[in-house]
């Protein structure tokens, strides 16, 4: 087996798995003295509510009250990495649900100041959770912690720094570490949230890529890994949300899409300052085909980013504005739908999102009877898929181009 054969495997693998990034740093209850556990907690509830530069002030509080606690370390690692997707674009639900198969890893570098901040702090949260795992061995906060935290490596190294080996072998280290925890202590749902990530991600694989999971140590059961998560869900520990956050992927990988709008309001009532929840919203609404719901959802997004001053996640107007285009074209508003296609082509966006928008405007020019006009849109759309790794819109705007649908 060559080295190259385990590129794809590894990258469905991990980058699925960045996207319950919180998980590997929610604070354990340990040594940590009040202070900073108090701080820590206040800053996620900051970051989750997309303050990002107030979330990072609170953990170096954190950190000056106790310089010892890996909680704080890992968190303003996870914060500096959660910063640096936000300003690529790369941290909505459709980046891990195959319509965007390959992660750009091509993209600009990470800014600095978060790149350093990052690894500052991971090496020593690494350092400490090591030396603390030695002095307990049989601790399962210090077996959570240091999975916790060689899962952060695994998910930055392969969606930041393109490091597509050396991450694997951090997953599986996680996955152990928090496999072990379940061992000591059975009744900690929250170590069962990554386990059941990976368990579900490795039973969808292809049968190679699973064999090949097999081999490497990983675990599968499609059922037992979503059963896994919605335990931890309901588990009143500090995981919960993220556990939320997971089934809101998953909830729409399996086209639940009741149950993913379920999460999605009570997490927009938990975090009403994350404008993000509204545009995850309309997205779910119309993978499930309810467009006007999607409409009123997004209507009230946008509100809400236009009325928001804090810095915006890169292409992110782009993204708004094609989801509500898409939801505008289904209900026959041709006209609004134009609208809002042409305000995204003329903002910053990703280049997949861009092609998406030619596509629709591809069939909005079919509908009208204009081929040519349509062709010239299908012939962008496919160039942009294929700058922007989107085999899936591709596809699409080739069959259309076609005249097959």
């Amino acid at each position: 087996m060559t080295v190259l054969s385990f590129v794809p495997f590894v990258f469905s693998f991990v980058s699925f798995v960045s996207f319950v990034f919180v998980v590997l740093c929610t604070p354990v209850v340990g040594s940590a003295n009040e202070r900073s556990r108090e701080l820590t907690a206040k800053a996620f509830d900051l970051a989750y509510n997309l303050d990002h530069a107030e979330a990072i002030a609170l953990l170096d509080q954190a950190v000056a009250a106790d310089p010892n606690d890996p909680d704080a370390h890992r968190a303003i690692a996870v914060v500096s990495w959660l910063h640096i997707g936000f300003l690529r674009g790369s941290i909505t639900v459709d980046d891990y649900l195959g319509s965007v198969s390959k992660p750009n890893i091509n993209m600009t570098a990470p800014p600095t100041e978060d790149a350093q901040r990052y690894q500052r702090h991971i090496t020593r949260a690494l350092q400490l959770s090591e030396a603390a795992l030695v002095s307990r061995p049989n601790d399962p906060d210090a077996h959570f912690r240091l999975g916790s935290t060689v899962g952060v490596q695994a998910s930055y190294g392969a969606t930041i720094e393109g490091r597509v080996l050396a991450s694997f072998r951090s997953a599986r280290r996680a996955y152990d570490a928090h496999e072990r925890v379940l061992e000591l202590a059975p009744a900690r749902k929250d170590a069962g949230l990554i386990v059941g990530t990976y368990r579900y991600i490795v039973a969808t694989l292809a049968l190679p890529m699973r064999l090949m999971a097999y081999v490497a140590g990983f675990g599968g059961g499609r059922e037992r890994g979503l059963r896994m998560i919605e335990e931890a869900a309901e588990f009143p520990g500090v995981t919960q949300v993220e556990a939320r956050l997971a089934l809101l992927l998953l909830d729409n990988r399996e086209k639940r899409y009741d149950e993913a709008m379920r999460v999605v309001r009570a997490l927009q009532q938990q975090f009403p300052r994350n404008r993000l929840l509204w545009l995850e919203g309309g997205a779910t609404l119309i993978r499930a085909s309810r467009y006007q719901e999607a409409a009123g959802m997004l209507d009230e997004g946008l509100r809400r980013l236009e009325a928001d001053t804090r810095e915006r996640m890169f292409g992110e107007e782009t993204l708004w504005r094609f989801k509500r285009g898409f939801a505008r074209a289904r209900l026959g508003q041709r006209e609004l739908a134009r609208a809002d296609f042409a305000r995204a082509l003329a903002v910053q966006g990703r280049p997949w999102v861009q092609g998406r928008v030619h596509t629709e405007l591809g069939r909005l020019a079919d509908a009208d009877g204009d081929r040519k006009q349509a062709r010239t849109e299908y012939r962008l759309a496919i160039e942009l898929a294929t700058r922007g790794n989107d085999p899936a819109g591709k596809a699409e705007a080739q069959q259309l181009l076609a005249g097959r649908r």
